[in-house]
């Protein structure tokens, strides 16, 4: 048998960031200008801002998202979700799935090239950077102080990239805390300045190497685009039936009429390949839908310019759908498009249903471990409990629980609960009743939980558990 290993070469390429023998295809792609350009420039500098500025902006005294994972607690505009809040949380996560549904349905990728803060921050904080300091993409690239310009890019990168992984982290740990960590000694807080310092060097490694692969590779939400859109989905395509065949536009002379003739009838693309060299992912738009594809119609606006050149009509490469690209009729009106909404306004409901009837506080009794009763010497019946009791409101509140039903039952062991605002404590308790109440070893108590600010005046339920009959002395 050889030893000789043979190496495949695919045929075609695999992965738009990968190379034909398997190394990897480094993308600098060129800017070009264009009315989307600009529009995903304005949205992005706004969100760029917005991002920022999230943490800080505070509704009703709290931050406007936080997300205290250690405490279990996510403050989403200003509401306050605690660990309690399990069917609450589940609702808001479908709400944002179906959105997402319904709104590449419609719109296609719009939101990975318009919104995501990986797109947004590639292409419109790293990349100009880098252009900055190398030059653009197919111009002249300066020649001067070319290691000083690579070694003060670099740095510029991580002065971003620690803006970037404070902003991030302030969504999880509170702008105020992280301010603090910031203006402190790293000796007074070595955990948070470890993390700070991980977070900055993720960030580097995602936006100075890892960069578009994190669409072509990791991301999730590119391959599900064949369950999510349809053929009336709007996305960045390419006129086939008008641009092929491609070719360069030869000329005949006038007097060469069969010349004339012979010439092959080309399309309106001059495969000038702008609308690749322009691509941020480095697909070839013309090749149809692909996963790589992020929508930022860099390529319509390079294929718009070259148009224009050219004396043609623009849109060749345009926000369209495959069925109209194929010659179809659109159909905006369609059964994800009914469904998906549908179910929306139905989770949406019941959200807000729950939202506004959750009571200011929950309460839960667990049976204690151990025997299930005990039979005291003057004949009562004993059952160990704790109670559990979450303070849904913004002021601590002190918690009173008695016994309603039946009569004759209470409780001892047991003090008034104090509890700080949004918090969660436990006591055990001892509910004890004569034997008289019990039918069948059991009985169902009523029981009274009230607090000192009057938000709270619940009744809940509780089985005790007894002896069938009383021992002989």
């Amino acid at each position: 048998m050889s030893d000789k290993v043979t190496n495949l070469v695919p045929e075609e390429r695999v992965l738009s960031t990968l190379n034909q023998d398997g190394s990897r295809r480094w993308l600098k792609p060129r800017l070009s200008i264009g009315k989307f350009l600009t529009a995903r420039r304005v949205v992005a500098y706004f969100l760029i801002v917005l991002f920022s500025a999230i943490p800080w902006i505070s509704i009703n005294g709290k931050p406007s998202v936080f997300l205290d994972v250690v405490h279990r607690e996510f403050t989403i505009i200003g509401k306050t979700f605690l660990p309690t809040d399990t069917l609450l949380l589940a609702l808001l996560l479908i709400m944002l799935f179906i959105t997402i549904f319904l709104v590449t349905a419609l719109f296609g990728r719009v939101w990975c090239g318009w919104a995501c803060p990986q797109t947004v921050y590639m292409e419109f904080l790293y990349r100009p950077i880098e252009r900055l300091f190398e030059g653009a993409p197919g111009k002249h690239k300066p020649k001067k102080l070319v290691g000083f310009r690579k070694v003060l890019r670099v740095f510029v990168y991580l002065i971003v990239s620690l803006h970037l992984a404070q902003t991030f982290l302030s969504y999880f740990v509170g702008a105020h805390n992280l301010a603090d960590w910031i203006l402190g000694s790293p000796l007074d807080h070595p955990v948070a300045f470890i993390i700070v310092a991980v977070t900055t060097g993720l960030m580097m490694f995602d936006f100075t190497f890892f960069r578009e692969q994190v669409c072509c590779v990791v991301c999730p939400y590119a391959r599900m685009q064949s369950a999510l859109l349809d053929k009336d989905s709007l996305i960045v395509t390419y006129d086939k039936n008008r641009g092929d065949p491609r070719g360069k536009k030869k000329k005949a002379p006038k007097e060469d009429i069969e010349s004339a003739i012979s010439l092959p009838q080309l399309g309106d693309c001059i495969d000038c390949t702008m609308c690749v060299q322009t691509c941020p992912t480095g697909i070839d738009i013309r090749d149809g839908l692909q996963l790589e594809c992020i929508g930022c119609a860099q390529c319509v606006d390079a294929c718009n310019t070259v148009m224009e050149k050219i004396g043609r009509p623009l849109g060749l490469i345009r926000y369209s759908s495959e069925r109209v690209i194929e010659g179809g009729k659109a159909h905006v009106i369609r059964p994800r498009v009914i469904i998906y909404p549908l179910i929306l306004l139905v989770v949406t409901a019941a959200f807000i249903f729950m939202l506004s009837t959750k009571p200011a506080a929950d309460v839960l009794f667990i049976r204690g471990q151990g025997l299930p009763f005990n039979i005291l010497e003057s004949t009562e019946i004993t059952n160990q409990v704790r109670i559990r009791v979450t303070n849904r409101t913004e002021l601590p509140a002190t918690y009173i629980v008695t016994i309603i039903e039946p009569v004759g039952a209470r409780i001892d062991d047991f003090e008034p609960m104090l509890i700080d605002a949004t918090g969660i404590e436990s006591e055990n308790l001892l509910i004890v009743a004569p034997f008289a109440v019990f039918d069948d070893g059991e009985v169902m108590l009523k029981i009274s939980i009230k607090d000192n600010e009057g938000n709270v005046d619940m009744t809940e339920t509780y089985k005790m558990l007894g002896p069938m009959s009383l021992p002989k002395k």
